[in-house]
């Protein structure tokens, strides 16, 4: 079974992509997304899964959650802007809809129920992470650190300029001994180009993956859309090429008892993050806030 999934693979009459744990061969994690476009309202019962709904690039999107109603104001795109989100609680009925655009569901096996919960894009937090070449943006959607209030779901963006590197230096976070918790991971990827708000299909970029036990090493050119499932093993460095910045989202869970994201670092890398001490910060990050692309200068 591939970990790789290029774009349209995932696609069913109803979703761009509909990745569920069975689908993926594991227990917790779902990713889906939804084209507004040819679909302007979809339903979910979210029956044993806790949810997360971010836009990609839809705007004005009207949803309900077991009869509240809210509105996310969304984006035009993924290196547009950050985006207001929405915390979908076990097994709640869910309808959302709008006109045109792109929206992420994000879902985690889960059994204690949360409120639901409506997060403005001012309200995420925005990190710039890593030094010289491995500078990127993370924006901390559903952390440890900046939401607790859901039982198993991790998720979090990262925008790597061109030219950059992330998920540097290789880590894991995985059932080989060694490392202090276990979590499935989805990366997504949208490779964009320099002055756009979305992802082009001209925009390539590359990613690597290789396990602990040998079975797996491999470096995949990565291309506009594409999602990788890392259920074990050191991932990185996702490689942005100059001139396509690198947008990937991350949805991640796990067994444990407590929300983590800790990882271990391939040993082997591990003093490039003392390396950083004597680096200076690529200026291009943060390259998006809540209120659209950051200006230099």
């Amino acid at each position: 079974m591939s970990w790789y999934k290029p774009a349209g693979t995932l696609a069913t009459a109803d979703a761009e992509i509909s990745l569920t744990p069975k689908d993926a061969g594991w227990e917790f994690c779902g990713f889906y997304t939804y084209n507004f476009a040819k679909r302007a309202e979809v339903k979910v019962e979210l029956k044993g899964r806790e949810g997360i709904l971010l836009p990609l690039s839809a705007q004005d999107v009207k949803v309900e959650v077991d009869g509240q109603a809210f509105t996310l104001k969304g984006r035009t795109g993924v290196f547009a802007a950050v985006s207001d989100w929405i915390y979908l609680p076990v097994n709640s009925s869910v309808k959302f809809s709008g006109k045109s655009g792109e929206i992420a569901l994000l879902t985690a096996e889960a059994s204690e129920k949360f409120p639901v919960c409506y997060t403005p894009a001012q309200d995420v937090s925005v990190e710039v992470r890593g030094s010289g070449k491995a500078t990127r943006q993370v924006n901390n959607i559903a952390t440890p650190t900046s939401f607790t209030a859901c039982h198993k779901i991790l998720v979090c963006e990262v925008i790597t300029p061109g030219g950059n590197l992330s998920s540097w230096p290789p880590h894991r976070h995985d059932k080989f001994p060694g490392c202090p918790t276990i979590n499935e991971e989805v990366y997504y990827f949208q490779i964009g180009k320099d002055g756009s708000d979305h992802g082009d299909d001209e925009g390539v970029g590359f990613f690597h993956v290789y396990a602990v036990d040998g079975s797996v090493d491999e470096t995949v050119t990565i291309r506009d859309r594409d999602t990788y499932v890392v259920p074990h093993g050191y991932h990185g460095p996702s490689i942005a090429s100059p001139e396509y910045p690198m947008y990937f989202l991350n949805v991640m869970a796990g067994p444990a008892a407590e929300r983590s994201m800790a990882f271990c670092d391939d040993p082997a890398h591990h003093w490039i993050r003392d390396s950083w001490n004597d680096q200076v910060q690529d200026p291009r990050c943060p390259v998006t806030s809540a209120q659209g692309k950051v200006k230099k200068g």
